[in-house]
């Protein structure tokens, strides 16, 4: 199944895919959906979920790892998005100018929603608190994560519009293996990164036995899982993102995020 939230008379709301359209839910896919039977044709999507948290890890490709010439770590590297940065398909990244930073950057990224309380989940259950996963957009100022944060990455992933999420929540049925999906970035057309989450070094099973360790992830949490080889960063010269870029986050079975990119307005 695949569910969006999208306005509805001016009111957010849910619905589920039916055949080749889309019907009308009330509720929510934390409480549970109930199809009214009202079919609807969506034009302003959101974000497909409203988050408590937002987990991000980091180098969890082994080839990105390597781009970046690090060493693949032996625990998942963990760091954390502001809600506020929460963003919607189709909205504009904004780069920032008031803390001005021209070193943003583009990471396609699977991302998990967790569906119920988890706490000290195993490699076995892990999967278990899956509600979906849906597609997302770790948007960095590699400026603000690597020299004006002290040491912390959190401030250069946390900006307004810094969390591009969505089209859709895709549910595990559909998925089947979330280890094994094609993802890429189109930058303007361009692919630019392209790759497997069959290369991340930790499994979305071993990412949430982790995470939920001595540790409740509430429902609606979201965890981005890293991203492949490609980053801007990585380029020579570096290729940062500009007014006027279009950014395709693409991944198998989950579809299209297509997010313009605009300078802040001050």
């Amino acid at each position: 199944m695949k569910i969006i939230r999208f306005l509805h008379n001016s009111t957010p709301r849910y619905a589920t895919n039916e055949g080749a359209g889309w019907v009308l839910c009330e509720g929510d896919p934390l409480s549970g959906l109930r199809p009214t039977g009202e079919s609807v044709e969506p034009r302003t999507l959101l974000a497909p979920i409203e988050p408590p948290t937002i987990f991000a890890i980091g180098l969890n490709y082994r080839s990105h790892a390597e781009e970046m010439k690090q060493p693949i770590p032996e625990h998942p590297v963990v760091t954390m998005k502001s809600v506020s940065a929460l963003h919607a398909p189709g909205a504009p990244i904004q780069l920032p100018r008031y803390l001005p930073s021209d070193s943003v950057d583009y990471e396609c990224e699977l991302a998990i929603v967790i569906g119920k309380r988890c706490k000290n989940a195993t490699p076995e259950t892990a999967l278990s608190y899956v509600l979906g996963y849906t597609a997302a957009n770790d948007v960095s100022a590699r400026d603000w994560q690597k020299i004006y944060s002290g040491g912390q990455w959190c401030k250069g992933k946390t900006f307004d519009t810094f969390c591009p999420l969505g089209p859709v929540i895709v549910t595990p049925e559909e998925i089947g293996d979330p280890d094994a999906l094609a993802i890429k970035t189109l930058l303007n057309s361009e692919t630019v990164q392209s790759s497997s989450t069959a290369d991340m070094i930790f499994s979305v099973a071993e990412l949430i036995t982790f995470l939920s360790g001595s540790t409740t992830l509430l429902p609606g949490t979201v965890i981005l899982t890293g991203t492949p080889p490609g980053v801007g960063t990585a380029r020579v010269p570096p290729r940062y993102l500009m007014p006027g870029d279009k950014v395709i986050i693409e991944i198998e079975k989950i579809g299209q995020l297509v997010n313009p990119v605009e300078a802040e307005v001050l």
